[in-house]
């Protein structure tokens, strides 16, 4: 028995050897792990916060093609509009408007120019159906310009209107 009691005291040693072994690969395998999480973590803010966006890096065609989209603005005469009197009013309301056509192109802009009175005219022709009711609030306004700018890109077609700007209206 005796012989069994010192193999077994063998096995208790050995393992107790074996035990701070596997510990210490735990240790190392803990350690392997932080330091792995640690690169990664530093890659991806580095990565994040380090590396140059796209849209500060300006090409030189990127400038000259911004330079070359230069936006126009054709004005228009001021124009007063007698509009359709509703059943409140006793005289006919008149709408005072000054109105810049915003064009992407200048030689659009020219080709545009000797179309004006076309313009002003399908302006007016609108306008007087208009009753004061129309123009109430920032919705219609919202519609009167969208509707001008409708008109004015099917008076001066092919040539195209980006946008229908308000310098002044005026309802009296």
């Amino acid at each position: 028995m005796a012989k069994k009691a010192n193999k077994d005291d063998e096995a208790a040693e050995g393992g107790a050897d074996e035990a701070p072994k596997s510990g210490k690969k735990k240790k190392l395998v803990m350690i392997g792990g932080a330091v792995a999480l640690v690169a990664v973590l530093g890659g991806g803010g580095w990565f994040f916060f380090m590396k140059k966006k796209p849209a500060d890096e300006v090409t030189a065609e990127q400038a000259a093609a911004a330079a070359k989209k230069l936006i126009t603005f054709v004005e228009m005469k001021d124009m007063m509009i007698g509009i359709t009197a509703g059943p409140q009013h006793d005289r006919q309301p008149i709408v005072k408007i000054k109105v810049a056509l915003e064009i992407a192109d200048p030689k659009t802009a020219e080709q545009v120019k000797p179309l004006l009175p076309r313009v002003e005219d399908a302006f007016q022709v609108f306008m007087r159906e208009l009753r004061p009711s129309d123009l109430d609030g920032s919705a219609g306004m919202y519609r009167l310009k969208e509707e001008l700018l409708r008109r004015v890109n099917v008076t001066v077609y092919p040539a195209k209107v980006d946008a229908v700007l308000f310098k002044e209206l005026l309802l009296q």
